[in-house]
């Protein structure tokens, strides 16, 4: 073998060393059943399951997340829908079925540490590190561009998207997102970590239903609404529980700690705001002084002040609804959504 060929070989194989490192960095994706049991919930996916495997802060970890192709032909718009801190994936199925049916492609995924993903026993969850895992998704994806649509905590979670990659988002949508107030500087006592561990192992039906009851449906239940309560129970009851309930209360630290609302005039994509305008929701009120609760989570007013700070943005407010409109009324909601995203 002459000089040339043995240069050749060793090119070929270091390249690809480096296309397998890249491979690696980028991420794998795999099928998985969307029935039984993964990282420690049994709830049964409505759309094929898959994981996105990846590295993030020195441990392997998955997302498990739904690609819902377009029913309809396809628009050549993606649409991807990020969950609260109480709600999975499969909380947004009616959602991705519109959207679906009006030509999106639709991702749907489970933040690290939630439902279907993986339940790191460290890790340092802040909004810009679950903003990455989500945008690393997309690119193992091959999509470069999509609207983002966010609920409570995946609003509070879509609008730090939005900041630190406003190139990707072609349109954002918040529906009653975390983060209009800042809870700490309005009075909220703090927690340590310790305190809302104790606080999220102690959850039950109960105590999950008495608190979504009048903030989510305003005093309202329905029958329905239990799907998604056993859902959350399951996770709490199963077997990463312990890992689980540490992890919603990093979570809630990371929340009450790090407020987006002082940035909103920063906010560079179109955006709409969906608000359900009796929500009450306030990270911290129950454990709050009566006058400090007095102050918090009055969305008919926080709705129309995001509104204002945000440069390109437009409100749509729900008359009687709460935290979640797109489980109270979806079809009020779903028509005001494709109403907007269509022009």
């Amino acid at each position: 073998m002459n000089i040339i060929r043995v240069i050749a070989v060793i090119l070929s194989g270091y390249v690809e060393l480096v296309r397998q490192a890249v491979a690696c960095d980028a991420g794998s994706i795999r099928d998985v059943p969307s029935k039984g049991e993964l990282n420690g919930s049994n709830f049964t996916y409505p759309f094929p399951l898959k994981t996105f495997k990846f590295m993030s802060q020195r441990q392997k970890l998955e997302m498990a997340f739904m690609d819902v192709a377009p029913t309809v032909e396809p628009n050549g718009k993606v649409a991807i829908c990020l969950h609260g801190k109480n709600f999975c994936a499969p909380t947004w199925e009616s959602t991705a079925r519109q959207l679906s049916g009006a030509g999106y492609r639709v991702i749907l995924p489970d933040q690290v540490g939630f439902c279907k993903s993986s339940k790191p026993k460290s890790y340092q969850y802040t909004l810009q590190q679950l903003s990455y895992n989500t945008r690393d998704l997309l690119h193992a994806l091959g999509i470069e561009n999509v609207t983002v649509i966010g609920h409570s905590l995946g609003g509070m979670t879509s609008a730090r998207f939005g900041l630190m990659f406003p190139e990707i988002v072609e349109k954002l949508v918040l529906v009653n997102p975390l983060g209009l107030e800042d809870w700490k500087a309005l009075g909220v006592p703090y927690k340590s970590i310790d305190e809302l561990y104790s606080f999220e192992s102690a959850s039950n039906y109960t105590s999950i239903r008495e608190y979504e009851q009048p903030t989510y449906y305003v005093g309202h239940w329905d029958d329905s609404y239990d799907v998604w309560v056993n859902m959350l129970v399951n996770i709490y009851k199963g077997r990463e529980a312990s890992t689980f309930a540490f992890d919603q209360a990093l979570v809630t630290d990371m929340a009450l700690s790090a407020p987006v609302v002082y940035e909103f005039g920063l906010l560079k994509p179109h955006t709409l705001l969906l608000i359900g305008d009796k929500d009450n929701t306030a990270l911290g009120k129950q454990w709050s002084p009566p006058d400090v609760q007095a102050k918090l989570g009055h969305y008919d007013v926080l709705g129309k002040q995001a509104a204002a700070a945000i440069p390109n943005a437009d409100l749509i407010e729900f008359a009687h609804l709460g935290h979640a409109p797109q489980i109270q009324e979806p079809d009020r909601f779903h028509e005001a959504l494709l109403g907007w995203l269509t022009g």
